[in-house]
């Protein structure tokens, strides 16, 4: 009967690695370093699955790299601002300072369960105000070196609750406030902005960075440059003031100009109110009232039917001086480019189904090569870039398409009414928030000197804590008179604080900078520090923030070396992404669909290295799957044998040599497995070698057939193969072993060639693709050899039916495949 009690031994284990100051990680010169990072969570309250399956595998990466000889800093801390808290307040009347930090204190407590080599010294919590301190002296970097801005910009905003609302406050197609259902509007608000555009074109270069292609392709996308022209169209003379207005606007496909046909404006552009005329001034506020109400997904969603509203002006096209109707339609949002569009329906899919709507003209300027003047008009929008011709365009009629842009785009600059230009789709990142629970904004309104930031001396800006909390969601800093009230640092007139704070994301672009010394008090991190961990070598986490956390970090980096903070472009050098854990259902998790898993039941009941290792061997880690239940006892039952095996009186009997370099073989092959899986993020595959091992050693043991030697350098090497994955079990075998504290220290395993080498084959015979034998080879055998082997064979003779083969393939010791 097995002895291996989980719930006693880890704990146990846990103490005496706190105890002993294992996982404290310090600067050591003598061996390369290895900064590991995983992100880290929201103090939610408790730890769920989906945390341990993001967080145990990177634990064993970490581990394993230790093991591999390198300095090894795998820190861990709190994303700890957010409106959750800010929502628990309001309805279970409870500060979110204290919602937050007794959330920690319980998933710290869950973290530690772990056993993970999590060094908690350098633990840093984004909500405490050593950390925002230097979240408050970046933001003031940022405006010194010209990277932040404020201006103003729409929110979603409740009329009945008197607040802004974060997009989950929205809620249904409707867009109706969560709290009191009113419908959502929008409302302008001066805000602030990082210009994350600044640095667009180096955000597209990854030649840097070891992180995956879909990251790599959903940030290029996200960033969305496109090259082309920007032209000015004019409008003719509004009617009430006679004013005449530029439009400018952007494409990528000057070559078409010729065949816009109407413009299209944002109705939200500040220019739709002057050109309007009378006649259609309440159609056109109507229908903005309308677009403000919608999101920019759903206003660019290519199944919405396209709406619009003719605003009565009319501009004229620079390149025929043909005279085009503006409309104003939601598809064109302000955001992008200059909130303005050429339509040109024949040769594009939105244009053309809005001017088939509409009724307007599609004029064919791109002629398709298999096209001819007999197909009559186009049905739907012909948008090839490379082939065909330009067709009626005037001095560019017959130009190849291929050749259009280039020609046209030049052409327009001799007539200065375009010139080549350069868009992105990427915004500058708005960091305002009207909430309480984020760092304050450091900046102070003057009715003299306007925005001042607060000085250095006086940072950080603290949270009060005597607030009121609204239900109707209204931050109360804006009604806290202590801190609303102060005094200009330039003047000393009495002044307004800024009542935003920032955006969460903010304080998580630069959080493994502050873990390298969280009590640091000269900067946001101490230099001697960052001159040696940094940067970050090994990052995981969840594909989902690629467009945003993944950018707004590796700006946060770009903008940090020019403060001459640091000397890299980058601030992950690799990433890998995890999949997520489904339920039992195959769905997400979710309280409502009850098929939530939680870790602490697992751990109470199975221990946390059984479900450690469960986590690593159910599915591929990229990948994720659903959990099931069933399948964590095949790790159970791994660990248990684990433990019988290692603490067995392994008695030698006469041994047998081939069964001796047989269970040698496979220990050498499986360190040289295990390793690469590691390596590679493989832990699956890893686990199911170590498995495969654990047979082979249960043979040994039930046979007694095999030397002293081949059974202590298999249960050893077992043992330090299943540390990264089961740290504890294999920590308390290695000290019943006789073995030096800790195993966690020791190096890893290194195979032999020679012993790892396998002295047979078993070569596949196949006659026409199908299976016709299975012949044991020695290792090496020559291709002739192997030929001579397969035909040699009685049931391939058989199956050849006294013919000569046609063909004989050879896949180097593997099969040989006979074509009759």
């Amino acid at each position: 009967m097995s002895d291996y009690n989980p719930q006693k031994l880890e704990p146990k284990w846990q103490a005496k690695w706190e105890e002993t100051g294992l996982y404290r990680q310090v600067i050591d010169h003598s061996k390369p370093k290895h900064y590991a990072l995983t992100m880290l969570p929201y103090p939610s309250g408790d730890m769920h699955i989906g945390h341990w399956y993001a967080m145990t595998p990177s634990d064993a990466r970490a581990r394993y790299m230790r093991m591999k000889g390198y300095n090894v800093m795998f820190p861990m801390g709190f994303d700890a601002f957010g409106l959750p808290a800010e929502n628990a307040a309001i309805k279970n009347n409870i500060h979110p300072q204290k919602w937050t930090y007794a959330n920690i204190e319980r998933m710290r407590k869950q973290l530690k369960s772990m056993g993970a080599m999590f060094d908690w010294e350098r633990e840093a919590i984004s909500a405490d105000p050593s950390y925002y301190k230097w979240t408050q002296w970046f933001f003031k970097k940022l405006i010194e070196l010209g990277l932040a801005y404020r201006k103003l910009s729409a929110v979603d905003f409740c009329p009945t609750c008197n607040t802004t609302l974060a997009r989950e406050q929205v809620w249904g197609d409707d867009r109706h406030c969560e709290r009191c259902g009113t419908p959502v509007i929008k409302k302008d608000l001066e805000q602030w902005f990082f210009k994350t555009t600044d640095y667009a074109e180096e955000l597209l270069d990854f030649s840097q960075i070891n992180w995956p292609e879909r990251v790599k392709v959903m940030q290029t996308n996200w960033i969305g440059r496109s090259t082309g022209a920007d032209v000015v169209f004019k409008t003719e003379p509004v009617s009430e003031t006679g004013s005449v207005y530029e439009i400018p606007i952007f494409t990528t496909r000057p070559d078409t100009l010729w065949g816009a046909t109407f413009m299209v404006m944002a109705p939200e552009h500040p220019l739709v109110d002057k050109m309007t005329t009378p006649e259609q001034a309440n159609a056109v506020l109507e229908y903005r009232a309308a677009a403000e109400r919608m999101t920019d997904i759903d206003r660019e969603s290519a199944e919405r039917e396209k709406t619009g509203v003719f605003t009565g002006a009319y501009a004229i096209n620079p390149v025929n001086n043909e005279r085009i109707p503006i409309w104003a339609a939601d598809y064109v949002l302000m955001g992008y480019g200059f909130g303005a569009i050429m339509a040109v329906p024949a040769h594009d899919e939105r244009d053309f189904e809005f001017a088939t709507k509409f009724g307007l003209p599609i004029i064919e300027v791109i002629r398709g090569p298999e096209r001819t003047d007999d197909d009559g008009p186009l049905t739907e929008a012909y948008a090839a870039k490379t082939e065909g011709r330009m067709i009626n365009s005037g001095p560019f009629t017959g130009t190849p398409t291929v050749e259009g842009v280039e020609k046209v785009t030049a052409w327009l600059e001799e007539r200065g009414i375009g010139k080549k230009a350069i868009n992105y789709r990427l915004r500058d990142w708005l960091i305002s928030r009207q909430r309480y629970w984020g760092a304050p904004i450091p900046v102070i309104y003057c009715p003299e000197h306007g925005a001042v930031p607060v000085p250095d001396e006086a940072l950080p800006v603290l949270l009060p804590e005597d607030v009121e909390f609204m239900p109707t969601g209204e931050s109360p800093l804006k009604f806290h008179e202590g801190f609303l009230h102060t005094e200009c640092p330039i003047c000393q007139k009495p002044s307004l604080r800024e009542t935003d704070t920032m955006d969460t994301f903010m304080c998580s672009s630069w959080y493994q900078y502050r873990y390298l010394s969280p009590d640091y008090d000269k900067g946001p991190f101490d230099p001697e520090e960052g001159a040696y961990w940094l940067p970050v070598d090994q990052y995981t986490g969840g594909i989902e923030h690629a467009t945003m956390h993944l950018i707004y970090t590796r700006f946060f980096t770009k903008a940090m070396r020019e403060m001459g903070l640091v000397d890299f472009d980058e601030p992950m050098l690799a990433l890998h992404n995890q999949g997520m854990v489904l339920g039992e259902d195959n769905e997400k998790m979710s309280k409502s669909r009850g098929n939530v898993v939680a870790p602490d039941d697992l751990v109470q009941k199975f221990g946390a290295d059984t479900v450690r290792a469960y986590i690593m061997f159910f599915t591929k880690w990229e990948q994720g799957g659903p959990w099931n239940y069933e399948g964590i006892k095949g790790p159970q039952r791994l660990l248990q044998d684990v433990w019988t095996m290692a603490t067995h009186e392994y008695i030698q009997g006469v041994v047998h040599k081939p069964a001796d370099r047989a269970l040698r073989r496979k220990t050498h092959q499986t360190i040289r497995k295990v390793g690469a899986d590691i390596e590679g993020f493989g832990f699956n595959t890893a686990v199911a070698a170590i498995m495969e091992l654990r047979n082979s050693i249960l043979e040994a043991q039930r046979r007694e057939n095999v030397s002293r030697e081949a059974w202590d350098e298999a249960i050893d090497n077992l043992l330090l193969l299943l540390a990264p994955i089961a740290p504890h079990i294999t920590e308390a075998l290695w000290a019943r072993r006789g073995r030096p504290y800790s195993i966690h220290q020791q190096p890893w395993p290194e195979w032999n060639v020679a012993i790892a080498k396998e002295e047979t084959i078993t070569l596949i015979a196949q006659v026409n693709g199908k299976v016709r034998d299975r012949i044991e080879a020695p290792a090496g055998t020559s291709d002739e050899a192997l030929k001579a082997l397969a035909l040699a064979s009685e049931n391939v003779q058989k199956h050849l039916e006294g013919r000569e083969p046609r063909k004989v393939i050879v896949v180097k010791g593997k099969l040989v495949n006979i074509v009759k």
